[in-house]
């Protein structure tokens, strides 16, 4: 579980308006949210067969719970090369790694590359509890480890008056150390040159490297490094869900 439906209820939430026509269809309604038409598939339903009905009431935003095989995929598609802003789940390792699912699924570069606007990866870290945990300086073996990981992308770290945390336990954590999780975001932006690369049917390597050359792309670890230097999490924590060193 990362945290992917309450990512894309927020999504909903934001853009929720009386004059705005949302239609979800999930499997199940996780959270009811009133002034949405939300849909319940069952045994006698799939996705793809209530996302086909649901276009019919002319929606202008879609919400497929996921999207799993390559019939839904289709019509996920059309229904976002005909006007309508869709949101959906896939499952992958990271944001570029959509268009190789999609891909394998057996969409077509033409309609990826037209039809994607915005990828979004994210794992939860658990977060440092604010009750018992012990703040201090970074030592110099965390500082090397950290700004290594970020050397390649051009990132220089600063340390100046930042600090972490000794984990320790107390009853508002359950002893655990840990309070609550935060998302480690990777955010991958389809711009005009990406979308040429993906119609021109480049590699996932590729279209990552031209994703590096803006400003808006950063790996997931990136921020997850940024929130350890905010003293949100450790880099103990940020390692054991990335697997970063």
């Amino acid at each position: 579980m990362n945290g992917k439906t309450t990512t894309l209820y927020s999504i909903l939430d934001y853009l929720n308006r009386p004059e705005i026509n949302i239609t979800t269809v999930e499997d199940p309604v996780e959270i009811r949210v009133q002034g949405i038409n939300q849909i319940e598939i069952d045994a006698k339903t799939t996705f793809a067969s209530s996302l086909r009905t649901i276009l019919r009431q002319d929606p202008d935003i879609i919400l497929v719970g996921e999207i799993r095989d390559l019939e839904t995929a289709e019509i996920a598609m059309q229904a976002g090369q005909t006007g309508h802003y869709v949101l959906s789940t896939i499952h992958t390792i990271d944001a570029v790694e959509v268009i190789t699912r999609l891909r394998k699924m057996g969409i077509s570069d033409y309609d990826i590359s037209s039809t994607l606007a915005t990828s979004v990866s994210q794992r939860l870290i658990r977060r440092v509890c604010p009750h018992c945990a012990t703040k201090r300086k970074f030592t110099q073996e965390e500082m090397d480890i950290m700004q290594k990981l970020v050397d390649k992308y051009g990132i220089k770290l600063d340390f100046k008056d930042k600090f972490t945390y000794d984990i320790n336990g107390c009853k508002e954590c359950n002893h655990t150390g840990y309070l609550g999780r935060i998302a480690a975001f990777e955010i991958l932006e389809i711009t005009e040159d990406l979308r040429e690369l993906i119609s021109n049917g480049a590699s996932s390597l590729k279209i990552r490297e031209k994703a590096l050359e803006g400003n808006t792309y950063k790996p997931l670890f990136v921020d997850a490094i940024g929130k350890v230097l905010d003293g949100i999490v450790t880099l103990e924590e940020v390692n054991k869900k990335l697997v970063l060193f």
